[in-house]
């Protein structure tokens, strides 16, 4: 479970530079920040969801 936050949490973190450079490259199409804007959106639950499940997770040491 930890892991899977932790996951999570970078791939959050690796979508808006991804979103950002589409943007830039043209990319994304004719909605180019309608879609940059969807993606932040999707990282920022990403990110807070693996939040909450690496919060959930306990250590094997315990």
């Amino acid at each position: 479970m930890k892991m899977l936050g932790k996951l999570l949490q970078v791939f959050a973190l690796c979508l808006l530079p991804l979103a950002i450079l589409l943007e830039l490259m043209g990319l994304l199409g004719r909605d180019e920040l309608a879609h940059m804007l969807l993606m932040m959106v999707m990282g920022m639950a990403a990110f807070g969801m693996g939040r909450i499940l690496e919060g959930f997770g306990t250590d094997a040491k315990q």
